[in-house]
């Protein structure tokens, strides 16, 4: 593709910062939207924002909110993006159930605008939507596949459920090449602390440090499918060179609990989890996925991708992260 520029909402979030690296280091011109430009320095891409051979040159920032459409159409117009990635928006299936409205107009609206600020480009922008397992709800099986029924069971899932179905609308009625990447849970250092993976993680260093007593949690029950961040980054990358562009689930395909997490932590501070961890039922979810696990089969076979960190290596670079934070 010879017009290597890219667009990046969600650009400062966990998974927007590997992204523009990548992109960055694959020779793209990165143009990204942010909410808050005096936090930049100390946001997931503040190491390239401080680089003066890349802020201006190959990372071009846009100060904005991808709610409004009229300034977001003059930005998209000026970039002229041959890629799109649209990551940005509320994340938090719990905070949605409080927040229904927010959590829809925020998700939902707000990729169908860009659809439509797309749809009006001369040349056609592959367009990648960050979608969700929440868009399963309580799937009937295990694991899930492209063609899962759709069920969801949050504000969040059914909002990301709707962006799903806009962008792959958009994609057989006005032929974009759209298409949506059906994420499972995937961690890093860079994920938020409003997270379970990097409560605990933060908690075991702290403890190990001797700056916490114990870690609150609600069940240790739940299982997840978790994987590695900058492996699901590059099979967003690797979507949108496909030609045409589809649907692809990217997971690691294996399920691991809350307590699993909890032990391996703890685990790489060598403490016992058991004389720190305590229950709050307060803390436990009223609707609660039944052990979301992705089937990443068709990524494999199409893209060639797949998780490369294993389950306690991903735990150990987590907590390894939040110890070089602290004091020995």
């Amino acid at each position: 593709m010879s017009n290597l520029t890219a667009f990046i909402t969600g650009i400062t979030g966990q998974d927007g910062s590997y992204l523009a690296e990548l992109l960055i280091q694959k020779g793209y011109t990165v143009h990204g939207l942010v909410h808050r430009p005096d936090a930049l320095a100390s946001s997931n891409i503040g190491h390239l924002v401080a680089n003066p051979a890349i802020l201006g040159k190959q990372l071009l920032l846009h100060n904005g909110s991808f709610e409004d459409a009229t300034h977001l159409r003059r930005i998209i117009a000026k970039a002229r993006p041959a890629e799109f990635y649209h990551l940005a928006g509320q994340s938090s299936p719990r905070i949605s159930l409080e927040l229904p409205e927010a959590t829809v107009d925020s998700i939902g609206m707000g990729t169908l605008r860009l659809l439509e600020i797309l749809r009006d480009l001369p040349d056609p922008t592959r367009f990648l939507y960050a979608s969700s397992s929440e868009v399963f709800g309580s799937p009937s099986h295990s694991p899930q596949n492209e063609l899962t029924p759709i069920n969801p069971t949050t504000p969040y899932g059914a909002a990301k459920a709707f962006s799903q179905h806009m962008a792959r609308i958009y994609r057989i009625a006005y032929q974009l090449p759209t298409c949506s990447v059906i994420l499972y849970n995937h961690e890093s250092p860079r994920r938020s602390g409003s997270f379970v993976t990097m409560k605990i993680a933060r908690a075991a260093a702290r403890i190990k440090r001797g700056l916490q007593n114990d870690l609150v949690l609600g069940s240790l029950s739940g299982r997840r499918d978790w994987g590695w961040a900058p492996d699901y980054v590059l099979g967003m990358w690797q979507m949108l060179q496909c030609d045409p562009v589809d649907d692809f689930i990217l997971a690691s395909g294996v399920l691991h609990s809350v307590e699993e997490l909890v032990a391996s932590a703890f685990q790489v501070v060598d403490l016992d989890w058991h004389d720190y961890v305590k229950h709050d039922r307060n803390l436990v979810m009223t609707v609660e996925p039944l052990a979301p696990c992705g089937n990443p089969s068709k990524a494999k076979r199409l893209l060639g991708w797949e998780n490369t960190v294993p389950f306690d290596a991903m735990v150990g670079h987590l907590v390894e992260s939040e110890l070089s934070k602290l004091p020995a």
